[in-house]
């Protein structure tokens, strides 16, 4: 009888060589995806490194703006809001949706809660009809209609609003950094944009932004861990330092400065300050249910192209381009719409700047789950979780849309003129109209009456001949006196 020790038992693995993490793996699915843990943590702090800062601009857009009666809503309670709801939303759509798909405030739905409902009724009410909103986005997805409608998007158009997503986040990254600044009404030139200031890159701040690409570039071109992680913290600590050096004119919404104070105590005043149907008196039935469809179209088909892109570029769909299980992923969506209207956030939707987790590796829920926890410690740490610029995060997004251009756009089917026009449409509109949105309307609205002029009626699907409809009369509303 042998007295030799035992064999080593080696630490099982599961597909794609990353090892077992007993119950949090099987959960998540982690190494089944061909993940990590050390990717999946790296990937959340990414993400919310890119998205942190619309807990600064948020209380900004919504805290400018006055209700019928003049009332502001208080900045302090908007930090609160804003961190909370994204908390709740990312850590439920990393727990139910099991995606690396963070939630925040939406961008452009708090500017039309801003500026076109608050302005006819008050505060509460205009939260009201945001709930209102995600109830209906949430039917939808009971209904099965909201699935329905995005497996009925053609192969080549999920591509094209995978590469509008990557063109739009660039030019995202290019403008918050400073790189791209608008041109003037004043100067009177059909040239929009301009590179730097004054057609020249000036100051400390962009040569952060310019070294940080080159930084994350060089790091994925040697294949190094953690690339877009490493690249946003040297340069938030060498934007620190520069900022104690030097005069700086102005970092934009957040300066690198370490805070006298870094503790924060959150205010939950606004939470529960809704009133569900107020608005409807203020404004009248049909003015109110147009604007819960504006509010509502924003929603839908803004959440619909970031899912279908991130979703792409994160390999979790099939051949087909559709993915298992995003029932779940759209219910928790049009939850995340409610929850924001009932902290007075305003709508909560999926952010593009996920894209930074997922070219980081994250693929699965674990990295929401990393990333909605740093929301939540951010409610009291807010000074800290503020104190990253935009140009040290944004070159993780020029780097992801490269990404993603590379992956997707060999995809195409650029022979046949009823896809590749449409495609080409959607790709460009997205950045050039700064909607996720407008690019996905005007594509689907390219590809039925090119369809039709070919006579291949036939081949449109059902769902695309009608949210074709619903965004031809979404655009034809001003012209037809229903703003």
């Amino acid at each position: 009888m042998s007295t030799s020790a035992p064999a080593k038992v080696p630490t099982p693995e599961k597909p794609g060589g990353a090892p077992a993490y007993g119950a949090l793996d099987r959960y998540f699915k982690i190494s089944e995806r061909g993940s990590s843990l050390a990717r999946e943590v790296r990937g959340g702090f990414a993400t919310f490194f890119a998205m942190a800062y619309i807990i600064v601009l948020n209380p900004i857009i919504l805290g400018s703006a006055k209700d019928m009666y003049g009332h502001h809503l208080d900045n302090g309670q908007l930090v609160t809001a804003t961190a909370l709801t994204a908390a709740f939303a990312t850590l439920l759509m990393g727990v139910i949706g099991n995606v690396p798909i963070a939630l925040a405030a939406g961008l452009g739905v708090n500017s039309v809660v801003a500026l076109q409902l608050a302005p006819r009724m008050s505060w509460p009410d205009a939260m009201g009809m945001v709930v209102l909103a995600g109830f209906v986005v949430m039917l939808l997805v009971a209904t099965g209609l909201r699935e329905r409608v995005m497996n009925a998007v053609p192969f080549g158009l999920r591509k094209a609003i995978s590469i509008g997503i990557g063109l739009f986040i660039m030019l995202i990254g290019l403008v918050d950094s400073g790189f791209v600044t608008r041109m003037p009404d004043a100067a009177q030139t059909t040239v929009p944009l301009q590179l730097g200031t004054g057609g020249h890159l000036t100051g400390w701040p962009v040569l952060v932004f310019i070294l940080g690409a080159l930084l994350t570039f060089a790091l994925i071109v040697r294949k190094v861990p953690g690339a877009i992680l490493i690249s946003i913290v040297g340069m938030t600590v060498l934007a620190v330092i520069i900022n104690a050096v030097a005069t700086i004119p102005s970092w934009g919404l957040t300066v690198p400065k370490w805070p006298g104070n870094p503790v924060a105590t959150p205010d939950f005043g606004l939470v529960g300050q809704v009133s569900l149907f107020g608005g409807f008196s203020k404004v009248g039935v049909l003015t109110g249910i147009l604007f819960v469809f504006t509010v509502l179209l924003s929603c839908f088909f803004d959440a619909m192209g970031t899912i279908m892109g991130i979703s792409d570029e994160a390999k979790l769909t099939d051949a087909q381009g559709y993915m298992p299980g995003i029932n779940k992923v759209l219910l928790v969506d049009g939850l995340a719409v409610a929850a924001g209207g009932g902290t007075s956030s305003s709508a909560t939707t999926a952010f593009v700047e996920s894209t930074a987790g997922v070219g980081e590796g994250a693929r699965t829920g674990f990295a929401n789950v990393v990333t909605g926890g740093l929301f939540a410690v951010a409610l009291f740490l807010t000074p800290i979780a503020t104190m990253v610029p935009s140009q040290a995060a944004t070159p993780a997004l020029i780097a992801v849309g490269f990404l993603i251009l590379s992956n997707s756009v060999k995809e195409i089917d650029w022979a046949d003129y009823t896809i590749a026009i449409p495609a080409f449409v959607t790709m460009l509109m997205m950045p050039f109209t700064y909607s996720i949105t407008n690019g996905i309307g005007m594509g689907f609205i390219t590809f039925t009456v090119l369809r039709l002029a070919a006579g291949r009626a036939r081949e449109i699907p059902v769902p695309m001949y009608v949210v074709s409809a619903v965004f031809a009369f979404y655009y034809l509303m001003p012209a037809l006196g229903l703003t």
